[in-house]
């Protein structure tokens, strides 16, 4: 009697093999971001490292950072915040018009940036829907640093809503249910049970809308005001930079932006990496 060992074969897939997918992602990455960066860093560092360092670090310069960060944090940590609950309103309740205000979420995407802007002054200005009752309240929101927040938040919101919604829709409710029938509170089966579940994809929101933020600039640039040392961001600094031909001093607060940004997400990153596998350590 004669067996026949005959070699299994995989089945053919109709995505190509390794080799060609991993070569066409090499190839695809260099010419749309790596080949760009090397690009950005060879002309910043065009102008020599004495110059590259005061062309990045002067007044002007250094109060750009401090308003397009520390305005870009506060929006970003306001959209994880209010994005945590219009997400779980979208995924856990049924109401009249739920569709309506799922697609209002994206419509900042759909918005160009400075359509966002010129509504934004207006409903803020003086004269506006919401600055006629704002600013007798010694609250002025355009040409400061709150009417850029407000922006940003605007054009951030969607990032961590559409984040979180598929993670709370992976949820079980039953795993709720045993957290309340052990006497666990509301709070506690929210901390306990539903927090460290959705937490990975809460830092990646907040990621998305910080990232975005830093480097937005339609919707900014009317409701800035764009006053040096008070309103104006590092996108607009740039910007004014190539209106005046400097392009290495262009391409150099905007490596340093990219660099202080890449580090930034990195860490977020290495944190939403640690938090992913203590959950899976903490589930065996």
């Amino acid at each position: 009697m004669r067996l026949n060992f005959g070699v299994l074969k995989r089945p053919k897939s109709p995505i190509p093999g390794f080799g060609l997918t991993m070569g066409y992602t090499v190839f695809y990455l260099s010419i749309i971001v790596i080949i760009p960066l090397i690009a950005l860093f060879t002309e910043a560092f065009s102008l020599g490292w004495e110059a590259f360092i005061n062309a990045t670090t002067e007044a002007r310069v250094v109060a750009s950072y401090k308003l397009t960060f520390v305005t870009s944090l506060i929006a970003a940590l306001v959209n994880t915040f209010f994005g945590l609950i219009v997400a779980w309103c979208l995924v856990r309740y049924e109401f009249f018009g739920k569709r309506i205000f799922d697609a209002i979420v994206d419509l900042p995407f759909a918005l160009p940036t400075a359509v966002s802007g010129i509504a934004l002054t207006t409903l803020y200005s003086s004269q506006g829907w919401f600055g006629q009752y704002l600013e007798p309240l010694g609250i002025k929101v355009v040409f400061t640093p709150i009417g850029i927040t407000i922006a940003l938040i605007f054009i951030g919101l969607p990032f961590v809503v559409r984040t979180i919604q598929p993670a709370l829709e992976e949820i079980q409710i039953e795993q709720e249910e045993a957290s309340a029938s052990l006497g666990a509170s509301r709070w506690q089966t929210f901390y306990k049970v539903i927090l460290p579940t959705i937490f990975p994809a809460l830092l990646t929101g907040f990621a998305l809308s910080f990232a975005r933020a830093l480097g937005e600039y339609g919707s900014v640039v009317f409701i800035a005001g764009n006053m040096p040392f008070k309103t104006e961001i590092s996108t607009l600094l740039i910007i004014t930079k190539l209106e005046q031909y400097d392009f290495a001093g262009a391409t150099a607060i905007a490596v340093v932006m990219l660099v202080i940004s890449f580090v930034m997400l990195l860490l977020i990153n290495m944190l939403q990496r640690w938090s992913s596998r203590r959950r899976g350590m903490e589930a065996i």
